[in-house]
C-alpha cells in the first residue's frame, strides 16, 4: 500500500533507526504493523483533524509489554507461551491515559478488523486469541523482520512508538487546558487576547474535538440570549430562554446527535467534512427529521449545500428522495457564522461564560481529573 507520511511518521522513523542500525525508512516500507501504527498515529500532533483514538494503540500496546515482560524478544520461546489473560490486559489497558473507560472490543475483534481493511493480502493479524481458554498473544510474525542476512525484533521500537504517541496527546491536551486556565486569568486586564483565543479556535486546522467544545460554548451563550413564548393555551403562554445541551463526548462514536436544543427539540450535528453519506446518514438517524448542521469549513453555506446536492443527485438519481433529504437540512452554520454569532454574544458581554464553558467541556472531554493519576502512574512504571 502506499504509505502517506505525516509529522509523526518522522518520530516512528527515527525510534525505528535507534533498533536496527538506522533501517527505519525501509521498515516502514516492509512492515505492516508499523504501517498501521503509522496510519493510526495522524493525530499526534495538534492542528490535525484527526480525532485521536486510544483502544487499537492500548490493544497492541498490552501485548508488547506483556511479550517484552516475558523476555521473549530475547529467549525467542514465545511459541510455547501460554497466553495473557485477558482480564489482565483489560486492566492494564484502563491504568493507561486516556484509557480508563475502554471496553473489550479492540482486543477481541476491532483491531484486527481494521488491520484486515488495510492490509487485506497480508497473511497473518495482529492478535492471535483462544476463545476457549480466553487467552491472547501478539502475532510474532508482524513484529519480526528480515533484512539481509538479519531478523530484527521490532517489540521495544513498537511500544516505545506507542509511548511516543501517548506523550505526544498528552502534551496537546495539556498546552491547550493550560492555556485555557491562563486566558481565563487574564481576560479581566486583556480581555482582547481572551477574544482572540476564541476565535483562533474556529479554524479548519483546528482539532475536530476542540472545534465542536467551542461550537457549543459560543452557540450554547448565543441562544440563551433568545427567548420564545409558549404554552397549552393563550391563557398559560410563558416566557422561557433557549438552552443548548452536550448530548455526549466528541470522539465517542456512539452515533448520537452532538447538540439538542430545549424546548424546541432542535437538532444539531458537528462535521468537518462535505460528504453527503455522512449527511445523510445523520438525517437517517433521526428518521428526517430537521438537523443543523456546524461545519468546519469557510466554504459558504450556499456552496456545501449546492456540494451536498449534486452528490446527492449523483448518488440518487431519484429528484424525489434526494428533495427530502435536502429539506432535513435545517441549516447550516459554517465557520464564518460562527465568528458572528460569537461576535453577537460579546455585545451581551459573555466572553467569561464562553472561556469557563469551554474549560468545562474540555477538561471533561479530555478526563482531566481521571488522567493526572493515570498519567502519572504510566510515566512511572513504563
Amino acid at each position: 500500500m502506499q504509505i502517506t507520511k505525516h509529522e509523526f511518521t518522522n518520530k516512528i522513523i527515527n525510534i525505528l533507526n535507534r533498533h536496527s542500525n538506522k533501517q527505519g525508512d525501509l521498515i516502514l516500507k516492509i512492515c505492516e504493523i508499523i504501517q498501521y501504527l503509522n496510519i493510526k498515529t495522524k493525530s499526534a500532533n495538534r492542528g490535525s483533524k484527526s480525532r485521536a483514538s486510544f483502544a487499537n494503540h492500548y490493544a497492541i500496546y498490552v501485548l508488547i509489554e506483556d511479550y517484552l515482560n516475558g523476555n521473549f524478544d530475547t529467549n525467542n520461546n514465545y511459541s510455547d507461551y501460554k497466553g495473557a489473560k485477558f482480564s489482565d490486559l483489560l486492566h492494564r489497558q484502563r491504568e493507561l491515559p486516556f484509557g480508563s473507560k475502554l471496553q473489550n472490543h479492540a482486543l477481541n475483534h476491532r483491531l484486527n478488523e481494521e488491520f484486515k481493511k488495510y492490509f487485506p493480502i497480508c497473511e497473518h493479524l495482529p492478535i492471535i486469541r483462544d476463545t476457549e481458554s480466553n487467552k491472547y498473544w501478539i502475532n510474532e510474525n508482524l513484529i519480526l523482520v528480515n533484512i539481509g542476512n538479519e531478523t530484527i525484533n521490532l517489540a521495544l521500537a513498537i511500544k516505545e512508538i506507542i509511548e511516543a504517541y501517548i506523550e505526544a496527546r498528552q502534551n496537546a491536551f495539556s498546552e491547550f487546558m493550560i492555556y485555557c486556565q491562563k486566558i481565563i486569568n487574564i481576560q479581566e486586564e486583556s480581555p482582547e487576547k481572551a477574544i482572540q483565543f476564541i476565535k483562533e479556535l474556529f479554524n479548519p486546522n483546528v482539532d475536530a474535538r476542540v472545534f465542536e467544545i467551542a461550537s457549543f460554548a459560543v452557540l450554547k451563550q448565543y441562544y440563551a440570549g433568545r427567548k420564545i413564548y409558549w404554552g397549552w393555551s393563550l391563557e398559560e403562554v410563558i416566557e422561557e430562554s433557549l438552552i443548548l445541551y452536550k448530548t455526549g463526548r466528541t470522539n465517542a462514536n456512539d452515533g448520537g446527535i452532538d447538540f439538542v436544543m430545549k424546548p424546541l427539540g432542535r437538532f444539531f450535528q458537528v462535521t468537518e467534512t462535505v460528504d453527503v453519506g455522512k449527511y445523510f446518514l445523520d438525517i437517517d438517524k433521526v428518521q428526517r427529521y430537521p438537523i443543523t448542521f456546524v461545519v468546519k469549513t469557510n466554504e459558504s453555506n450556499k456552496e456545501i449545500l449546492q456540494k451536498i446536492t449534486n452528490q446527492a443527485e449523483a448518488k440518487y438519481q431519484i429528484k424525489a428522495i434526494v428533495k427530502k433529504y435536502i429539506e432535513s437540512v435545517e441549516e447550516i452554520i459554517n465557520i464564518p457564522m460562527l465568528v458572528n454569532i460569537f461576535d453577537q454574544v460579546l455585545k451581551t458581554g459573555k466572553v467569561t461564560n464562553v472561556i469557563e464553558e469551554i474549560i468545562l467541556q474540555s477538561r471533561v472531554e479530555f478526563n482531566v481529573e481521571e488522567e493526572e493519576q493515570d498519567i502519572f502512574t504510566f510515566k512511572k512504571v513504563k
